[in-house]
């Protein structure tokens, strides 16, 4: 069958993240990519959204397979709670659908395979939805790591926290909660794409804080150390159970690089680069990140391209948090075999798209207190 100008999606989950930034991103992506249909369970979500955003086709969850099956389908967009994803996605690929999904992939190693081997046999296309990776502040940091401006790269360190809503279903650790599911896995994917490189071992210690009902079944925070292979080490803190931070510092032989708001999408990024004891700040504005990794994953299925983030770039970080958890519950070091990446974000995948505004929100809310 002959690829179509546009790929045409259906965003797949319709909570706070698909309608603060990824139905909106269509608008910036058209140049190839379509909002063709909604997937949910919540009827005024389907009837107030495909209102707004002119979308003929609706299904919930139980018509899913419909969805695959309507013609009116590329690809998917899943947005779904982290335990449902690789259910998803493997009936989208087994469908001949192509599949672009939320991160963390899934929530263990053995269901990220079962993702790869389901897109490889049905030949589609899988890629995880890392928008750092298309955008221009993140991908900064990484080309001056690279040009060994800073020297050689020695050790990494960051802080991404918040206060999680106490009804919000990242306390669930049955659907997927906790710390490094939702937001460590940006400090661990940010230290191995600015070092380029994977650990060989982790080390991690949780709080729980059984006396916050929020904690009752995840880890309040998590802090970890990752050894790579040259003996550098990267450090980071999640948690559910602090003020707004989300920061990063790559500090080499004769200087360093740092990010405040590094992981963020509604606020402007700082960069901060020291050498020789001069620093310079350069600030990126606001902007939308989800267009971006659209237009390139469209670009992908039009071009029959390999997409970076691929799916060994999801399980990688899968590993990692599942090693650390590990980790925290013995109390001891966890060696991991890395994966082997073929490629690497870079500048070449960055895209400029202008900030979206906020749309009013239909039963959704952010997890943030």
């Amino acid at each position: 069958m002959q690829s179509p100008r546009k790929i045409r999606y259906a965003v797949v989950g319709l909570g706070h993240i698909a309608q603060v930034a990824v139905l909106p991103a269509f608008a910036h992506a058209k140049k190839n990519s379509q909002l063709a249909a909604l997937v949910s369970d919540d009827p005024q979500k389907l009837k107030t959204l495909s209102r707004r955003y002119k979308v003929d086709h609706v299904f919930s969850y139980d018509e899913y397979r419909d969805c695959l099956r309507s013609g009116a389908v590329d690809a998917v967009y899943i947005a779904l709670p982290n335990h449902l994803h690789a259910e998803f996605a493997i009936r989208a690929a087994r469908a001949g659908i192509h599949v672009l999904c939320e991160k963390p992939m899934a929530v263990t190693e053995k269901k990220c395979r079962s993702m790869i081997q389901a897109a490889e046999k049905n030949r589609i296309k899988l890629m995880i939805a890392y928008r750092l990776h298309f955008e221009q502040a993140n991908m900064t940091a990484v080309k001056l790591v690279r040009s060994g401006k800073i020297g050689v790269p020695r050790f990494f360190s960051s802080s991404f926290s918040m206060q999680v809503r106490p009804d919000n279903i990242r306390i669930d650790r049955e659907k997927g909660g906790g710390t490094l599911y939702d937001i460590g896995i940006y400090c661990i994917n940010a230290a191995r794409y600015l070092f380029g490189a994977e650990p060989t071992e982790v080390f991690a210690y949780s709080s729980a804080n059984k006396k916050d009902p929020r904690f009752k079944e995840i880890d309040e925070m998590t802090s970890a150390v990752m050894r790579f292979a040259d003996g550098r080490l990267a450090v980071f803190t999640s948690s559910f159970g602090a003020g707004d931070v989300g920061s990063y510092r790559v500090v080499g032989s004769k200087g360093d690089v740092r990010l405040e708001q590094a992981y963020e999408y509604v606020y402007p990024i700082d960069l901060y680069t020291t050498i020789k004891g001069k620093t310079r700040k350069r600030t990126f504005p606001k902007r939308d990140q989800f267009a971006p990794e659209l237009i390139y994953f469209s670009d992908c299925i039009l071009k029959n391209k390999a997409p970076e983030p691929s799916g060994t770039e999801g399980i990688a970080d899968v590993r990692i948090i599942e090693a650390l958890y590990r980790s925290a519950e013995r109390g001891r070091p966890v060696k991991i075999s890395p994966v082997r990446l073929t490629k690497r974000p870079s500048m070449k995948q960055t895209e400029f798209r202008p900030a979206v505004e906020k749309p009013a929100l239909v039963h959704a809310e952010s997890a943030a207190l």
